[in-house]
């Protein structure tokens, strides 16, 4: 995920206490067991680690993503550790393909959790976007228009049994606001929204939403930015905890502390904030890799 204006929230995230999550063996049984879990993004960072933890409380796996030979690998691991998974190779950008999975999957009954893990993080200025409008369209494509079409069809099957619950992996730029990551954040902040009112609309129906607005997680995704290098950063599998955590307990959204006094602080004193993040900016130059044409 993004990182945003490390020096100032690295200074409010040193005071955050985090949770602290119970060894398997202490806690009850859980809520995914038997269930079926659609993870998308499976094949590797975030999505694999979440795809394990998941196995691990004894649910169902129906995993997605590009890679074949990585998404293989996972499921042959989940598989030799007594777990069940399903692999589906799926480009989430290609509409019909998508429509064709869906319909392969419901084959085999409703899905009773899906986590919209796949996306794409993309900082670059405006500066250096003026003729790179295809930036905003591949980000909302994979990080909006697939997670949607996947809950479209989804969903009726949820209502239907009256039970559904679905995570977004989003970002704690949908509160923050940072420059360099307006395609991206504008993306993650449409799905947002999305998931906001769907979970209105199926709540009668006993189908909720999360969204999980995660800070920066140490993947493979944000290797090209040097910034990152000595930043603080979760790994995949602390990131995978907080999905498991919201899978189970259901909750609205999941914020980190730092985020959310930078969202205050965006609608009290919106000038200063401005300010700010116009300051930091200029410390945090373009990376090599975004100033490649």
């Amino acid at each position: 995920m993004t990182s945003l204006l490390l020096t100032p929230i690295a200074l409010l995230r040193r005071h955050v206490v985090r949770p602290v999550v119970a060894p398997l063996g202490l806690r009850a049984p859980s809520p995914l067991a038997g269930r079926r879990v659609l993870i998308t993004g499976a094949s590797s960072g975030i999505g694999e680690a979440t795809a394990y933890a998941v196995a691990q409380r004894g649910a169902r796996l129906v995993l997605v993503a590009r890679r074949a030979d990585e998404l293989k690998r996972v499921v042959a691991a989940i598989e030799e550790a007594g777990g069940e998974a399903e692999a589906h190779v799926v480009d989430l950008t290609d509409g019909a393909a998508v429509d064709a999975m869906i319909a392969e999957v419901l084959e085999g009954g409703p899905v009773d959790y899906l986590v919209n893990n796949a996306g794409r993080s993309i900082r670059r200025s405006l500066e250096l976007s003026y003729d790179r409008m295809h930036d905003f369209e591949r980000t909302m494509a994979i990080n909006y228009f697939g997670p949607v079409r996947l809950i479209l069809g989804l969903l009726p099957a949820m209502r239907e049994q009256g039970f559904g619950h679905v995570v977004n992996v989003v970002t704690w730029g949908v509160q923050i606001k940072a420059p360099k990551f307006a395609a991206y954040i504008a993306s993650k902040t449409a799905l947002d929204s999305f998931a906001r009112i769907a979970g209105r609309e199926a709540w009668k129906d006993n189908v909720t939403f999360t969204n999980i607005r995660l800070s920066l997680v140490r993947t493979v995704m944000v290797a090209p930015t040097e910034a990152y290098a000595k930043a603080r950063a979760e790994s995949p599998e602390q990131a995978a905890a907080k999905i498991v955590r919201a899978l189970e307990d259901r909750p609205l959204t999941v914020n980190t502390v730092a985020a959310s006094v930078v969202e205050v602080l965006n609608l009290t004193a919106p000038r200063f904030t401005d300010f700010a993040f116009a300051a930091f900016d200029k410390r945090f130059p373009d990376s090599a890799a975004a100033r490649k044409s």
